[in-house]
Formats: structure tokens, C-alpha cells, sequence
């Protein structure tokens, strides 16, 4: 114990080993669940069958919500090696991997490589990063976008003013707002700027924005977002009010898209995200505080970009819990500088602090399991009970991890960076233990017990599948075949408005239109919302039920397919 695991070369490589299996192994471990993982993955499937990577789609119609960057990524993940589900989460898994790299790199060269090892450390133990990092959505392709940009920036102004390392850093900070357009939309450069500008406030250090290398930059920046904004625009007329109006300023400023939230939405979101660091979450920001004046203050600039991405997220219009993810790239370089200033007593409430969460866990757990309804919860309380196990394990991590930190920092020196590592262990497998627990419940939302049965009714590419009064996210990227929206147009409207052809507005027409299936013979399979399957069995409708579940009811036809 005499020599810090920081400067063994072994350990550290040991460690970022068993972090990096545990993370690609991740990846492909559970099912894909609604909404975000199935939607990104069919759009990005469409994409590769079609050959169109320019015009989005979502089931086949126009889909203007975001930008392509995630669908490319996850199309060409497709094309080189197959259609899954590692395969669909890859890019976001290798962006939460480049953030915790890029913190690493970033803390060795602005603060120190001690500070650079405890920032990995943070960001890739805390829940919410290492979660998001295996989910196929597009927070973590914007956070990782968007780590690039921060920490460009900061060893850039770090550098010396017009040498090599502040050009280049820069260029990847001009490149990471240029790729989180490309992820996300027009908050990758915004957010961003408005940062600068408010450092520059708070510092008067107007100097900065001489060391910007703009020129370079803007032409980096319009060279990558530019060219698909113009060819869309050309090809799709009506995409550019849709995106930047309706996307944009009408999703900020009101409540339009119906995500709503309380102004402090965010913050239960934030305590449980960094977890296993609450203890030093407000001690880390602190250290934002009393840097003292000077050329450039790295950790006013953290600690800006941390609060004002916070405070942007919490007064918008829309919110929703991934929102707040490019802020912990921050917060872990915030929390190592403190790491490697504090003493012991910061860990040992760190520690002290997981050990209560394992036991209160337990304790909530207890409370739940007794209090299921075997009425109202009949279907739900076996998912409970699978899930519960994992969720034990979950707690179980937790207290060992707090304890064994504890004991640890009786050691030394070398003692608390023992300790640092073990609660980070424990809190990375708790997080990702707890995630593997979820996946009975994530099939059960996707739908894929029932892949089978529609497989054998859907040997025909032609047989028709409808999609009435709900849309199913993940099920046609399993089954590799869209659907056709019945009444209900979900997040599709907008493409609907301008394609109405690729829709049945009324269920009437539907009924019409399998009437016909049946008496020329021919198969038809439909997913029905559970109340308007019990509409149809009242009325004669020609149907016999493949599947079903307090979800979703799945008929066919009664033509027996070929």
C-alpha cells in the first residue's frame, strides 16, 4: 500500500480494462427499449435500405426532428457489421468512451495527471454517464459532441497564446460544436458561445476571444453542418420552419411538445445521476469559486458551463431526463480538482453516503414488494420479482464499496487513492448491474415475446402490417419492416401532413381495408392499443389474437399465410 495505485501503470491499465469489457459487454445485453433506442435504430435501418441519407425517416415517412449525425453513424455501424443490438448502441457507447477519455486527457493537461485520473474516474463511475452511455439516444452523441468542444477549448487556452496546441485544440473545439449540430441541432454551437460569453463577463478576460482562431474555425464548422442542411433543404422545402422554428424556438419557449416540468425538474435528476459522488458534487463546484485571477481560470469556465447548461434546461419549455448530460463531463473535473485538494473527510462522506443508499435501497425495496396490488398488478409483479435480485445485488455493491472505501482511507495517502478507486468500482457496477436487472422489463415494453408469432404470420414481405391507435418503436426494427399508422399519427404528424398517402386516418377505413384482405385471401397482421382491440372483438371483426399483453393486443387475419 505504500506506492498510489495513480503511479502503477498495472493497476491503472487493470482498470481500465475491466472498465472497458464490463462497457462493450454492456452494450449488447439488453433488448432495445421504446422510445428513444427503437425509434434511432429503425431510422437508421430505413436509412441503409433505402440508400437515402439525406431525408430522414421514421416508419417510412419524413421525420425533420433532429439532425442525421446518430442515424449515419448507427447506418454505417449496420452496413459494416449487421443489424443488433450492440450494433445500435455502439456510437453512443464509444461517445460516452470519448468523453471520459477526453476528461482524462484534458484534467492531465490544464490541472495535473493526478486530476486527470480522478476525472476518468468520476465520469465513467457516475450513473448517469455510464447509463447513458449505453442507451441509443441522442443525448449522449450531443454530451460527447459536446465534451469535445469544452475541453478543446480548455487546453487550448491553456496553451500558450499562437502555438501549435492552442490551433489545433481549438480546431477540435470548432469540431465538436460542429459534430453536437450535427447530433442534436442548433444548441451544439449556441450553448456553447453563450458560456464564452458569460466567462468573459464574470472574468473580463477579452483576450480570450483573440485565441478563438475564428476564421479557421467558422470554415471548419459551416465545411461539416453545412452541406446535408442545403441538400435537405433543397430536397425538402418545408424542413427548414419545421427544424428551426418549431424545434427550436417553439420547443424552448412553450410547452408545445408536451415535456414539461417543474423548474426544479432537473435537480433529483442531477443528485441521482452523479452518484457515487454527491458527497463532493457541491465541494466540486465550489472549487469554481475561489480561483484566483489570472490569464485563463479553467475551473470558472467548468463551473460556468456546468450552472448555465443547468439553468438553460430547467427554463425550457421542454424537458426531458437526458437533457442535462453534457454537464457531467463538467462536474467531473470539477469534483477530481477537489479530489486532489480535499483530504480524507470528503471521501469518507462519499463513502458514508453510498453505504446509506445500499441500505436505504434495501429498505425501499423491502417496502415496495410488499405493497404490490396481486389485482390490479397482476401482469407487473413477476417483472417486479425478476427485477428485485438484480436490484439487492444493486444495494449490496453499494454498502460493500462504502465500506471497503472507509477502511481503506485508514491507509494513508495511498489509502484514499484506493478509496477513489473502489467507490468508483462500485458505483460503475451498481449502475450497470442495475441495468442489466431492467431487461425483463425493457422486453416487456419493447414487445419481443411476441416475435415469433408475428414472424410466422410475416413470411410474406407484402403481408401488411397495421399499427392502430399506438406505434410500437422497437418492434419494426426487430421485425425489419414498417408498419401502417392507423388513426393515431404519433411523433409522425408533420411528415403525415405532407405525405397523408402513408397513413389510414380513420379507423373505419382500416376496418374496410382488412374487410378486403380477408375476402381476397389475403394475410394482414395488426397491433391493436388494448381498448380498441376490445372495440373489434364486439363487433364481428375477422381476427384471431398471435399475441398479447396489457400493452398491445396483436391479431391476424384469418388467412393462414403461405
Amino acid at each position: 500500500m505504500k506506492r498510489s495505485p495513480y503511479d502503477s501503470p498495472r493497476t491503472l491499465w487493470a482498470v481500465a480494462l475491466a472498465f472497458l469489457a464490463i462497457w462493450l459487454y454492456m452494450l449488447g445485453s439488453r433488448t432495445l427499449v421504446p422510445t428513444d433506442e427503437g425509434r434511432y435504430a429503425e431510422m437508421a435501418r430505413e436509412m441503409l435500405a433505402t440508400g437515402d441519407w439525406i431525408t430522414l425517416r421514421l416508419n417510412g415517412i419524413k421525420y425533420f426532428e433532429k439532425p442525421p449525425l446518430q442515424n449515419w453513424m448507427n447506418a454505417l455501424t449496420f452496413a459494416l457489421f449487421g443489424l443488433g443490438d450492440w450494433q445500435a448502441r455502439l456510437w453512443t457507447g464509444a461517445c460516452g468512451l470519448l468523453g471520459v477519455a477526453a476528461v482524462a486527457y484534458t484534467g492531465s493537461k490544464v490541472f495535473s495527471r493526478r486530476i486527470g485520473i480522478s476525472a476518468a474516474l468520476v465520469l465513467g463511475s457516475s450513473f448517469y454517464w455510464a447509463g447513458m452511455g449505453h442507451v441509443n439516444s441522442l443525448d449522449m452523441g450531443l454530451s460527447g459532441m459536446m465534451t469535445l468542444s469544452l475541453c478543446g477549448l480548455l487546453v487550448a487556452q491553456h496553451a500558450s497564446k499562437g502555438s501549435t496546441t492552442e490551433r489545433n485544440a481549438m480546431l477540435v473545439c470548432w469540431l465538436g460544436m460542429a459534430l453536437a449540430t450535427m447530433s442534436k441541432g442548433l444548441i451544439g454551437f449556441v450553448l456553447p458561445g453563450a458560456v464564452l460569453v458569460l466567462y468573459t463577463i464574470w472574468t473580463r478576460d477579452l483576450g480570450l476571444w483573440t485565441r478563438l482562431h475564428m476564421g479557421k474555425g467558422l470554415i471548419l464548422f459551416f465545411a461539416v453542418t453545412a452541406p446535408w442542411f442545403i441538400l435537405i433543404a433543397i430536397r425538402n422545402p418545408e424542413h427548414p420552419h419545421f427544424f428551426f422554428i418549431h424545434e427550436h424556438f417553439d420547443r424552448f419557449t412553450s410547452n408545445v411538445h408536451k415535456r414539461g416540468g417543474a423548474w426544479h425538474y432537473f435537480i433529483p435528476l442531477l443528485i441521482l445521476g452523479i452518484i457515487p459522488w454527491i458527497g463532493m458534487l457541491l465541494q466540486g463546484l465550489k472549487t469554481g469559486l475561489g480561483e484566483a485571477a489570472g490569464q485563463f481560470q479553467p475551473r470558472k469556465m467548468l463551473l460556468i458551463w456546468s450552472a448555465f447548461l443547468f439553468f438553460f434546461f430547467s427554463i425550457s419549455g421542454s424537458k426531458l431526463p437526458g437533457y442535462i448530460l453534457p454537464i457531467f463531463p463538467a462536474l467531473a473535473l470539477l469534483i477530481a480538482v477537489h479530489i486532489e485538494a480535499a483530504g480524507n473527510k470528503s471521501v469518507k462522506i462519499s463513502a458514508a453516503l453510498l453505504i446509506l443508499i445500499g441500505i436505504a435501497g434495501l429498505g425501499a425495496l423491502a417496502y415496495f414488494l410488499g405493497n404490490l396490488d396481486p389485482v390490479k398488478q397482476a401482469y407487473d409483479i413477476p417483472l417486479y420479482h425478476a427485477f428485485a435480485p438484480w436490484l439487492v445485488a444493486t444495494c449490496l455493491i453499494a454498502i460493500a464499496g462504502g465500506i471497503g472505501a472507509w477502511f481503506l482511507l485508514r491507509r494513508g495517502e495511498t489509502g484514499k487513492d484506493w478509496a477513489i478507486i473502489t467507490i468508483a468500482s462500485a458505483g460503475y457496477l451498481l449502475g450497470q448491474v442495475a441495468f442489466q436487472g431492467h431487461d425483463p422489463w425493457g422486453k416487456y415494453i419493447a414487445g419481443t415475446a411476441h416475435l415469433s408469432a408475428m414472424r410466422a404470420e410475416l413470411k410474406d414481405p407484402a403481408t401488411p402490417l397495421y399499427a392502430v391507435g399506438r406505434y410500437e418503436q422497437a418492434l419494426p426494427f426487430y421485425l425489419e419492416r414498417t408498419t401502417i399508422l392507423v388513426e393515431f399519427p404519433d411523433e409522425m404528424q408533420f411528415g403525415l401532413e405532407h405525405e397523408p398517402q402513408l397513413w389510414i386516418p380513420k379507423r373505419e377505413d382500416f376496418i374496410k381495408k382488412w374487410q378486403s384482405h380477408q375476402d381476397k385471401g389475403q394475410p394482414a397482421v395488426a397491433i391493436l392499443r388494448t381498448d380498441i382491440y376490445e372495440d373489434l372483438k364486439n363487433t364481428g371483426f375477422p381476427m384471431r389474437v398471435i399475441g398479447q399483453d396489457p400493452r398491445r393486443v396483436i391479431v391476424a387475419n384469418l388467412v393462414t399465410p403461405k
